[in-house]
């Protein structure tokens, strides 16, 4: 393949997937150093407010503990089909005998040969799988809290502790999370069929985007001041 046909493509997708990944780097040594400052952070935290609020009183609010945790289960679910199905049509178009690429060769920029569209398709392929990946174990750790969080929890006689469910939900949580971002960071990618120029304006536009939902900005130095010790992200 020659260089000067693909280099957009080695040029601008790497550099759209590195500012993804430095953004999300830095996201988690805030959420390490500082999660009250982040809404992942606050959220762990409000987890374990909500494990604890549970267990003082759970004989009377069960119901409402399993159905807030079935409602996590279906939307991790979503996803997880979600992300399947995606797997399926793009591994349809791979071993399919027709040619996707011959009506877009006039409006793509960059490669479109037959190697490079297989990597497109391949890359985005590898991405949903893991994000279904995710979902299901998510699933399987939001299940688990949901048979255990009515169990009698006993420190000193019982392996059920409330500790332990806040390990599971964070866990469920912490996987559910992860998925949703590799779905986030496989849609700019199947705009790469369309040429790399896309790719990167959309990786860039997606930065500020997450930040606006991921920060809390009022009050933000003084709430990551604050002790955390009791928070595992």
């Amino acid at each position: 393949m020659e260089w000067r046909k693909c280099y957009l493509d080695v040029i601008l997708v790497p550099l759209g997937l590195l500012v993804s990944i430095a953004y999300h780097g830095w996201l988690w040594h805030k959420v390490r150093m500082q999660p009250l400052t982040t809404v992942i952070g606050i959220n762990a935290y409000g987890r374990r407010l909500w494990i604890s609020a549970m267990l003082k009183d759970i004989e009377k609010k069960n119901i409402l503990a399993v159905q807030t945790l079935r409602n996590n289960v279906m939307g991790s679910t979503l996803m997880a089909t979600t992300s399947i199905l995606l797997c399926a049509g793009l591994a349809a178009v791979i071993s399919s005998t027709y040619s996707v690429k011959k009506p877009l060769n006039d409006a793509v920029y960059g490669a479109h040969g037959e190697f490079m569209m297989a990597l497109k398709y391949v890359t985005l392929l590898t991405i949903f799988l893991f994000s279904f990946f995710c979902h299901s174990l998510s699933i399987r750790f939001l299940n688990q809290v949901g048979y255990l969080i009515c169990s009698p929890v006993d420190a000193s006689m019982s392996l059920v502790t409330q500790e332990y469910l806040c390990e599971l939900l964070e866990k469920g949580s912490i996987l559910n999370t992860i998925g949703n971002r590799l779905f986030y960071s496989a849609l700019p990618l199947l705009l790469w069929i369309f040429g790399p120029v896309l790719v990167f304006l959309s990786f860039v536009t997606m930065v500020p985007v997450l930040y606006n939902l991921d920060f809390v900005c009022r009050n933000g130095k003084a709430m990551g001041a604050r002790d955390t010790s009791e928070i595992m992200v």
